[in-house]
């Protein structure tokens, strides 16, 4: 890998690893709703912009039908359980349900397409990825925690739902394109409802994290991946969904003093090592554009 794609690997990386910890901030004043409003306005305002000015726009012509199903799957839903389910359990553990996605996007692919094959190599990798978060969920679940570990699995579920859109309907278009309108609609839906349920105070701690969210965890990060990936690839790109992860739990120990917890310890590596066994094998580009926080 060249340096400059070190160089993206890295910030694509740490700003995925901070919507986790800034979500847990902005929730403790805000309702899920404004959360998800402070996330996707802002972005929406910058984002769309460039996609018009850029032309990328016109990739779209004839696809709003999927692009709406994608913007339900990817942001609409998974944004307001994860903000909703971050009120109840931590970051951490919100950030380590979200790293079995590359294992729930082979199930999902082959609920979609019954036709196609998965080879042992896959088999195992799923296995051991099951058994990884299986150990998680199982010594970190709580009768409080269990129906938002539950959320948080749906939010999982939306991300690896998410790619089968893009890459059997939405392979002509342009990434830039899908996620400017995507934050786009978003927000026109959030925002009325956001500004309905802001409070009458809010901290300037708030005020950073969304600040964060949408200029460097959506606005930063979603440009970024589109320039990691034409440097090294769709595949090697996907990687920076573990080390957001790890990131995403150490930013949530050392700074908000969550618990290290044994199914953290435990059940991280397990899932980590069964998704890049699972994944190791070649797939198509737009399989791997996806957002991953």
């Amino acid at each position: 890998m060249s340096r400059r794609g070190w160089v993206l690997f890295l910030a694509v990386s740490t700003l995925w690893g901070l919507p986790y910890f800034m979500i847990r901030i902005a929730v403790r004043e805000l309702d899920p709703v404004s959360v998800v409003m402070g996330r996707t306005l802002p972005a929406a305002l910058v984002l769309l912009p460039i996609a018009w000015h850029s032309g990328a726009l016109r990739t779209l012509r004839g696809q709003m039908k999927w692009l709406l199903l994608y913007t339900v799957v990817e942001f609409g839903i998974p944004w307001y359980l994860m903000a909703s389910a971050e009120q109840h359990v931590t970051s951490s553990l919100a950030s380590l349900i979200i790293c079995a996605t590359p294992l729930l996007s082979i199930s999902v692919s082959k609920l979609l397409y019954p036709k196609r094959t998965i080879g042992r190599q896959r088999l195992i990798g799923l296995a051991l990825g099951s058994f990884g978060v299986l150990t998680l969920v199982g010594l970190d679940i709580t009768t409080d925690s269990a129906w938002w570990i539950g959320a948080m699995f749906l939010v999982a579920v939306g991300y690896a739902g998410g790619p089968q859109v893009i890459s059997t309907k939405l392979t002509k278009t342009s990434g830039l394109a899908v996620v400017a309108v995507s934050v786009s609609l978003v927000a026109a839906i959030y925002t009325p409802l956001g500004l309905a349920r802001w409070p009458a105070h809010v901290s300037g701690a708030t005020w950073l994290s969304l600040g964060a969210l949408a200029l460097l965890c959506t606005i930063g990060a979603f440009l970024l991946f589109f320039a990691l990936i034409k440097e090294v690839g769709p595949a090697r790109s996907t990687v920076v969904t573990y080390l957001n992860t790890a990131i995403a739990v150490g930013l949530g120990v050392v700074f908000l003093h969550e618990p290290l917890t044994a199914g953290m310890l435990i059940g991280f590596p397990i899932i980590v090592a069964g998704s890049i066994f699972a994944t190791s094998a070649s797939k198509s580009v737009n399989e791997e554009l996806r957002p991953t926080a």
